[in-house]
C-alpha cells in the first residue's frame, strides 16, 4: 500500500484493469478463433488474458493528461536558449492497423521565463505515443502540449520512426524511416530550425 501511494498517477494506470481485462477477453479468443487457430490449445489458452493486459498497457496514454505531467515540475528561469531533449525512444500503435511504429523523437523549445524538468519531456513524449496513433498527429500534439502548459519562445519536435504496416505487409519495405517535424514561435525562423537539426544530427 506504501508503495502505491508513492507512485504518482501517471505510473499507476500502467497497470491492467482486471473490469477490463475481463471484458476484452472474450473478443480476443473470438477473433482469434475466426483467424483459424484452436483457441483451447495450450498454447493459446491464456492468450486472450495476455493480449487484453498488453492492449490496456500499449494505450493506457489514454489515462493521462500529459500538460499534467509538465506542470508538475515546472520552474521560474530566465534561461532563453535552446534546450533540446533528443533520441527519445518512443513506441507507438498505428491507429490503422493495430500495428507497431517506433523510433526516436527529438524536442527542443526556448523557455519564456518557465522551464520543466527534462525527463518531463521523455514523459509526454511516451504519454502521447501510447495511444492508437499516426506518426503525423503524434508529432503536432507533442508540439501543442508543450507550447500549451511552458508558453515558451518556441518548440519544435521531430520524429523519426519505423512502420511495422510498412515492413511487415502492404509495400513491405524493410530499411524505410518516415520523418515528421512540427513547429511553432522562434522555430519559424529557418536558421533557429538549422541549428535544431545541426544539433540533434550531432551524435
Amino acid at each position: 500500500m506504501a508503495d502505491d501511494i508513492q507512485m504518482k498517477p501517471w505510473d499507476r494506470v500502467k497497470y491492467p484493469n482486471e473490469e477490463t481485462t475481463e471484458a476484452l477477453k472474450p473478443f480476443i479468443k473470438k477473433a482469434i478463433s475466426l483467424l483459424g487457430e484452436d483457441v483451447e490449445r495450450e498454447g493459446l489458452i491464456k492468450t486472450p488474458e495476455r493480449v487484453a493486459k498488453s492492449m490496456q498497457y500499449l494505450t493506457y496514454g489514454y489515462k493521462i493528461d500529459p500538460k499534467d505531467v509538465l506542470k508538475s515540475a515546472i520552474f521560474n528561469e530566465d534561461y532563453n536558449q535552446m534546450v533540446i531533449v533528443k533520441d527519445i525512444d518512443f513506441f507507438s500503435l498505428c491507429e490503422h492497423h493495430i500495428l507497431p511504429f517506433f523510433g526516436k523523437a527529438h524536442v527542443a523549445y526556448i523557455p519564456q521565463g518557465k522551464i520543466t524538468g527534462l525527463s518531463k519531456i521523455a514523459r509526454v513524449v511516451e504519454i502521447l505515443s501510447r495511444r492508437l496513433q499516426i506518426q503525423e498527429r503524434l508529432t503536432t500534439q507533442i508540439k501543442e502540449c508543450i507550447d500549451e502548459v511552458l508558453q515558451p519562445q518556441g518548440v519544435m519536435v521531430v520524429l523519426e520512426a519505423q512502420h511495422m504496416c510498412m515492413q511487415m505487409r502492404g509495400i513491405e519495405k524493410m530499411h524505410s524511416v518516415t520523418t515528421t517535424s512540427d513547429f511553432t514561435g522562434v522555430f519559424n525562423s529557418k536558421a533557429t530550425r538549422d541549428e535544431f537539426m545541426n544539433l540533434i544530427a550531432n551524435k
